[in-house]
């Protein structure tokens, strides 16, 4: 799934060019007004440690996993727009090394962004990037090999979301995406996400 979701987002980005030159349809045809969307994506955790567990829990296995996500927004002008989504990043899971113990771990994160994003239109075709703040709840839980105990925590937090990418227009309102998020979650820096959405806009 991973391999081929990565195909399917290089795949959409080769195409944006060859989208431009066999439709030049007008995308001002709306430069401003509501519109809504989803998407499906990967998400990368890359965990520095877990909660709960302080530092006993080290060599914790990074893990890529599925994710969905609902948007809403308005475009003030073609170049400005705000945006709001409601995201879910499934559950990661993957096994850890543990002093005196091995075990396995699962996170399950969904929460909402607000985000300000800026594009530079090109006739069908958009660049954009996004900046805003994610509110998220995440539960943990870490289970360590027998005879050790399951440890379970949860807690919400809002930590900053940006990113950007391509999009282009079809059919004059059908808005595509190719997106890539980056998540400065506590204890986990690194994560970041991959996206392929699609918007009408009204």
């Amino acid at each position: 799934m991973k391999t081929l979701f990565k195909l399917l987002f290089g795949a959409m980005v080769i195409a944006v060019p060859l989208t431009v030159t066999a439709e030049m349809s007008d995308s001002t045809d709306n430069p401003s007004g509501p519109y809504i969307g989803g998407g499906v994506g990967q998400f990368n955790l890359h965990i520095k440690h877990l909660d709960g567990v302080d530092n006993a829990v080290q060599d914790i296995r990074d893990s890529d996993n599925n994710s969905w996500k609902v948007f809403a927004g308005y475009r003030f002008v073609p170049w400005l727009r705000l945006e709001a989504a409601y995201i879910d990043f499934g559950e990661s899971k993957d096994s850890f090394s543990a002093t005196g113990s091995n075990g396995n771990y699962r996170v399950k994160m969904h929460g909402f962004a607000p985000s300000v994003m800026v594009s530079a239109p090109l006739g069908p075709v958009e660049l954009f990037a996004k900046a805003g703040e994610y509110y998220y709840n995440v539960d943990t839980r870490v289970d360590f090999d027998s005879p050790g105990p399951s440890i379970r925590t949860s807690h919400s937090r809002n930590d900053f979301l940006w990113g950007g990418g391509l999009s282009f227009v079809v059919i004059h309102r059908l808005e595509l995406r190719a997106e890539y998020e980056k998540l400065e979650l506590e204890n986990a820096h690194q994560t970041d996400a991959l996206w392929l959405s699609a918007a009408w806009r009204f």
